[in-house]
């Protein structure tokens, strides 16, 4: 690819990178930092798979910081990796998705390495906001 067009993109999402950040999500940039991250981190962690599409901007990235904000309980650890910009660690964060077929946007609810919650792109695309959000609550309810 040539660098004009690398360029672009990465000026293009730093926006959808920052809605996540801003609301305390670490990014995960590299299978390296994915790996060193899973590894040695205990409690909850959510596991947003960030996007470039629509539902990912309307509805995925604004439900998970919006349920975060209203629950109760809340995962010990905020986590985002990028699909389709940082390929490799979002590759290395599948491979801890054990049996799941890859899906962007998507959510993951993990206790230590293990995925207790999953919520696929067609869980998601179509949904209202508050049904996701809710199903986001519901898992952190019974699992953080």
């Amino acid at each position: 690819m040539s660098m004009a067009y690398e360029e672009y993109m990465r000026q293009m999402v730093k926006p959808m990178r920052e809605e996540l950040t801003r609301a305390g999500f670490q990014e995960l940039l590299t299978a390296e930092e994915v790996e060193k991250f899973i590894e040695n981190t205990e409690g909850t962690t959510l596991v947003v798979v960030n996007s470039v599409c629509g539902c990912a901007a309307g509805l995925a990235r604004p439900s998970a910081t919006q349920a975060i904000l209203r629950s109760e309980k809340k995962p010990d650890h905020l986590v985002t990796v990028f699909a389709g910009q940082d390929k490799e660690a979002t590759a290395k964060m599948r491979d801890y998705f054990t049996d799941i077929e890859p899906s962007s946007p998507s959510m993951a609810l993990l206790k230590g390495k293990e995925v207790v919650h999953f919520i696929p792109r067609h869980d998601i695309e179509g949904q209202p906001m508050e049904a996701i959000m809710d199903n986001l609550i519901s898992a952190f309810e019974a699992n953080c």
